[in-house]
């Protein structure tokens, strides 16, 4: 399927989808310096402006974004199956959470196949597009031991910059197939280093959107500053996978809190927006 097809048929299900409307239950944004984005659909289904931590020199602004099970598990072999329904997927996940951002990031388990993270939604786009940012945020792939699927769709999409975070045992075994046009090779062997780089490079705002590891990872380095969790009441995925599988103690303060309302077909979920942080 060539790129095209794959953008329209994408944007095609995200119009059809029906997308519900979500009821704030707490709403502590004042207490932080927050950047907001919006417009007048967004604001009508999320129900107010949408919130996230502005850039700072010299690293770039990272958030996370995850769905979960009512007992905390974020692994199942299809995402749809932790039960986040179509206004989570298509307004959270692939809409607002990303809509502002420079860059989506993933690990390379997740970056397979017809992998490609951007947004669809034609409301989605229309915003991004006010926010004067291209089409489509660059890729950013993240691999350790080298493990990449170099025929992914994101891999080879001309128009759309690569960054791939390499460690050595990465740079070792790819080696020239990682030198290619539109991809750039960033040492991962000290992660905040590779984001400052990211960061020089313009890259600004980043979404990471999986897997728990390299999100875990990112946590315990101190670069995460905004956590986007949608909880369903649905029992599924791999048991024991929360979202940080670290050894550190996390302190997350909300900054709002909503829930979908019920009665169109979707289930009753609850969002949060959480501001991360590191405790001793």
């Amino acid at each position: 399927m060539q790129f095209e097809q794959f953008v329209a048929e994408k944007a095609r299900r995200a119009r059809a989808a029906r997308i519900g409307l979500f009821q704030t239950e707490e709403d502590n944004s004042s207490q932080h310096e927050l950047l907001s984005l919006g417009s007048e659909w967004t604001q009508k289904h999320y129900g107010g402006d949408f919130f996230m931590s502005p850039p700072q020199d010299p690293l770039p602004t990272v958030s996370l974004v995850f769905v979960r099970s009512r007992e905390g598990n974020t692994v199942a072999p299809d995402p749809a199956d932790l039960g986040g329904g179509d206004t989570d997927k298509h307004l959270i996940y692939e809409g607002l959470s990303r809509v502002a951002v420079d860059a989506v990031m993933a690990g390379a388990r997740t970056a397979v196949g017809r992998a490609f993270f951007s947004i669809w939604h034609p409301d989605l786009v229309a915003l991004r597009y006010d926010l004067g940012l291209p089409r489509h945020p660059a890729q950013i792939v993240v691999s350790n031991d080298g493990n990449l699927d170099l025929h992914a769709l994101l891999f080879n999409v001309p128009s759309v910059d690569v960054f791939v975070l390499a460690g050595r045992k990465c740079r070792e075994r790819c080696g020239q197939q990682l030198n290619r046009p539109g991809l750039t090779v960033i040492p991962a062997d000290d992660m905040a280093g590779a984001f400052r780089e990211l960061r020089r490079l313009g890259i600004e705002r980043i979404s990471v959107v999986g897997g728990r590891i390299t999100a875990s990872a990112l946590i315990d380095a101190g670069l995460v500053q905004d956590l986007y969790l949608t909880t369903t009441l649905r029992s599924a995925g791999k048991p024991g996978t929360p979202f940080y599988a670290g050894s550190r103690k996390l302190q997350l303060d909300t900054v709002v809190r909503k829930r979908l309302l019920s009665g169109r077909g979707e289930p009753a979920v609850q969002f949060e927006h959480l501001k991360v942080k590191l405790s001793d």
